[in-house]
């Protein structure tokens, strides 16, 4: 008898994105969506593919997707934020492996970022494996705020065909995103008390960091072959960490 599947996202005004991802899975046995307040039409098109919609505020991605995970009843769970797609390849694939007994408890999936409509094979972000398929109580996210990620408590396979990932549609998208995170990882560093605190750790941390991110990434690991997306992505994802490090320092220079 083939396992079901249900499919677990969070939402906040994912209006725009979400036809596009829950019209990948309406073949899934269900959709289980934890929304933390939206005000756009993300309900009603919630409502629009049959899925079953729960209300919590919010609490950090981490605490929020294992807190989804809670509501799903199927006997494998499929994982996905609001901009991902399944495409058919990938469909076909998750409903084979559930028709039969899956040989692992857990899997990995790749997954192809899309920057500025362009996909990134390179500098690092391609093949991007993710944990997001499992069998109901064989994984859940870290208790995270951001850069959550799911352990397994058994074995974990790998998938073939991969997951689409529609991350920044826009600059405008991708700044305000980046703010919001570096933000978020700023009172992780202050957390783990890891906030630069003397100018020096400020210049290694908050400059050369991010300078060296890029140059890594954007030549060793060959991210100029996608083109000006990939420049454009790796020289905001460095401004992204400089942000984080900069706002942690001025937090911990404010509390002197």
């Amino acid at each position: 008898m083939p396992h079901s599947l249900s499919v677990v996202l969070i939402t906040f005004n994912e209006a725009a994105n979400l036809p596009r991802t829950l019209e990948s899975v309406r073949w899934a046995q269900e959709i289980v969506i934890l929304d933390s307040g939206s005000t756009d039409a993300t309900h009603e098109i919630a409502g629009q593919f049959g899925a079953r919609i729960f209300l919590e505020s919010w609490k950090g991605f981490g605490p929020q997707k294992n807190s989804a995970i809670s509501h799903a009843t199927g006997d494998w769970i499929l994982s996905l934020d609001a901009d991902e797609e399944v495409n058919p390849a990938l469909a076909a694939e998750i409903q084979a492996l559930l028709a039969g007994n899956p040989t692992f408890s857990a899997y990995r999936i790749p997954r192809l970022n899309h920057f500025l409509g362009r996909p990134l094979r390179h500098g690092g972000y391609w093949p991007d494996p993710k944990l997001r398929l499992f069998g109901r109580g064989a994984a859940r996210f870290e208790d995270r705020p951001v850069h959550e990620a799911m352990q397994s408590t058994g074995p974990v396979g790998t998938l073939k065909n991969p997951l689409f990932h529609h991350c920044y549609a826009t600059l405008e998208d991708y700044i305000e995103h980046m703010n919001r995170y570096s933000t978020a990882g700023a009172h992780m560093l202050l957390s783990a008390g890891r906030a630069p605190r003397s100018f020096p750790a400020f210049v290694l941390a908050a400059i050369v960091n991010p300078a060296a991110t890029f140059l890594y990434n954007y030549f060793f690991r060959l991210g100029f072959l996608d083109g000006r997306e990939g420049f454009l992505q790796h020289l905001n994802h460095a401004a992204y960490i400089h942000w984080k490090y900069a706002k942690a320092w001025a937090a911990v220079k404010n509390e002197r």
